[in-house]
């Protein structure tokens, strides 16, 4: 397990671990990341409270609710230390005998606890200390900024959390710690900030840069890591906001001009991130745009005009390296276009690319539960009440077959796992997209029971395949 770093209070804090199962009378034991099996790290200023693992509680408003955020956090503390249960991803019902909580709680969801039930493992309610988070969601829209010719917004602004990201960080699927990696990094970067460590001695700049091909969810992580890092500092941070950078709006049609936008954009943020309550979090999408390598304007392949646009760029995040309270996140599609001196200033430069087979497999099962939801796509009576299982457990269906068990018969696992299999290449964009297309090509797309609209997708994708340029 590798619980997140859910606050700036050092009380509640752990660093990077894994949990493997253990006995209670001797302490969990902890797997390093070079595979050494270790007893439970912990230092002078990040200590594991009680002994027991943080798992993150997030509880959900409803729009009506004016009860105190405090008020509702101590009452779903008092609910959990009734409970007698296991943690595990997903959402736990409101208690229908807790009037208080019904009137204001929309859901309770616990999180980030995948890494260990995804290796078998099992936390106990007597392992674990929940940190609960309690937010309402904003149901503004985004708010957009003009430019100085009036023609274009310099950037849309979103007051966070936003009920237009609500479920975006769970419906992305990466590689395994990918997401859990991002959130430890902020965790880290507020609190070196916060605890004043001195920046000429241990250098940091909160800038993630996500880089890889088109359509792999690059700006959609950006948005859901700004949306979730809103909930889990709170406590801290009460009012959050995202701000969404138009790159295209910043270049003037006069020469020069193009730098001294870039400058006038930065100090709107500059003045947003005075208010120390404040959290900001700036989003510049396809970055090379902005900070194109000066060497190609040097050599005469770029505008001269980008070199000011680079320079007065990376001025401008130098200044705010001194405000504590802004986070910059930025992606790239094309690394190499990147001036060196930005992408030596992100503290992480992540590769996302096309999704692996488990999370293909995972999208696809994601999107079958979704359609089945809905009705679209119906399940045989012999199939019951039809749940596909993740992949570890389905790969131990298929190798197993005596294990099978009733989330799903066997036939529809292999025919599942053979879609993701044929979907080889096909970015995440794609394969969100392909459910739909495969129901559009059906011949009765009123009546479709699973196993035929698997074959259809087989269809799909292989015809998606093809159609993908060289």
């Amino acid at each position: 397990m590798e619980p997140t770093a859910e606050s700036l209070n050092p009380q509640e804090m752990t660093i990077p671990m894994e949990v493997t199962e253990s006995n209670p009378s001797v302490g969990a034991q902890v797997t390093t990341p070079n595979g050494i099996a270790e007893s439970t790290v912990t230092e002078p200023s990040l200590t594991l409270t009680e002994d027991k693992y943080l798992v993150s509680v997030e509880v959900r408003l409803k729009p009506s609710s004016t009860a105190r955020t405090e008020d509702v956090r101590l009452a779903v503390e008092r609910m959990l230390e009734k409970r007698s249960l296991s943690y595990v991803d997903g959402a736990i019902p409101v208690p229908p005998d807790d009037p208080f909580l019904l009137d204001n709680v929309e859901s309770i969801c616990i999180c980030d606890t995948e890494e260990w039930v995804n290796n078998h493992d099992i936390l106990l309610f007597w392992q674990v200390k929940p940190v609960v988070h309690v937010f309402q969601l904003s149901e503004e829209g985004p708010c957009e900024e003009l430019s100085g010719d009036g023609q274009l917004s310099s950037f849309n602004e979103w007051i966070l959390p936003a009920k237009e990201f609500d479920g975006l960080w769970e419906s992305l699927i990466y590689e395994s710690g990918l997401k859990q990696r991002l959130l430890r990094y902020a965790a880290s970067a507020l609190l070196f900030t916060e605890k004043a460590v001195n920046p000429f001695l241990v250098s940091w700049n909160r800038i993630v840069l996500l880089h890889g091909p088109p359509g792999t969810g690059k700006t959609s992580l950006c948005k859901a890591l700004a949306q979730k890092l809103s909930i889990r500092f709170s406590l801290r941070y009460p009012q959050c906001q995202l701000i969404e950078v138009n790159a295209h709006s910043l270049f003037s049609k006069w020469f020069s001009e193009s730098g001294k936008l870039v400058a006038k954009l930065f100090q709107k943020i500059q003045e947003m991130v005075e208010e120390e309550n404040n959290l900001v979090f700036v989003l510049i999408d396809e970055v090379e745009s902005l900070a194109a390598a000066r060497k190609a304007a040097l050599s005469g392949s770029e505008p001269s005009d980008s070199i000011r646009v680079v320079n007065a760029l990376l001025t401008q995040m130098d200044k705010l390296k001194s405000s504590p309270n802004v986070i910059i996140l930025t992606t790239s599609n094309i690394t190499a276009a990147i001036d060196i001196a930005f992408v030596d200033r992100a503290d992480i430069k992540a590769y996302v690319g096309p999704p692996t087979l488990q999370a293909r497999y995972e999208i696809l099962r994601s999107c079958f539960h979704e359609l089945m939801r809905t009705g679209i796509i119906s399940t045989n009576k012999e199939d019951g009440h039809l749940i596909f299982p993740n992949y570890a457990t389905m790969k131990e269906k298929l190798s197993m077959p005596e294990l099978q068990v009733v989330e799903a018969p066997l036939h529809l696992c292999k025919q599942l796992l053979e879609v993701a299999e044929a979907c080889e290449g096909l970015s995440g964009r794609s394969l969100r997209k392909l459910p739909f297309l495969a129901h559009s090509a059906l011949t009765n797309p009123y009546s479709c029971n699973i196993s035929r609209f698997l074959c259809t997708m087989m269809d799909s994708a292989k015809r998606e395949r093809s159609e993908v340029p060289e």
